[in-house]
């Protein structure tokens, strides 16, 4: 997990076209649904080593104002969240996450 990702700095998201279209119809993720994970406690960050080749790119575990629980894949350009990919997480993520609830809960 990273803590090295300053929100506070942050003034926005970034979307590709085909990527949003992707998230929407193969995964029935919209933009504002995605970017909603940002906004909501626990969230988890992680460096995405495997696909950082050409810029740095992270993976965020969180929720949804619904508590739909979503994986995103992002990148950071200037100073805009750049949403990859959005999806439901899978069911170890999922278990990853709860994991995460647990101990943020306690910590509240």
């Amino acid at each position: 997990m990273i803590d090295e990702i300053s929100f506070e700095r942050m003034e926005g998201f970034e979307w590709d076209r085909g990527n949003s279209n992707k998230n929407r119809l193969a995964h029935r993720v919209n933009d504002g649904e995605a970017e909603e994970i940002f906004f909501y406690e626990p969230l988890l960050f992680f460096e995405d080593t495997k696909h950082s080749d050409q810029e740095k790119r992270y993976y965020a575990l969180g929720q949804t104002h619904d508590a739909r629980k979503l994986f995103c894949a992002f990148t950071i350009r200037e100073n805009n969240i750049r949403i990859i990919s959005a999806r439901d997480m899978s069911k170890r993520e999922r278990e990853r996450y709860a994991k995460a609830t647990e101990k943020h809960s306690k910590i509240s």
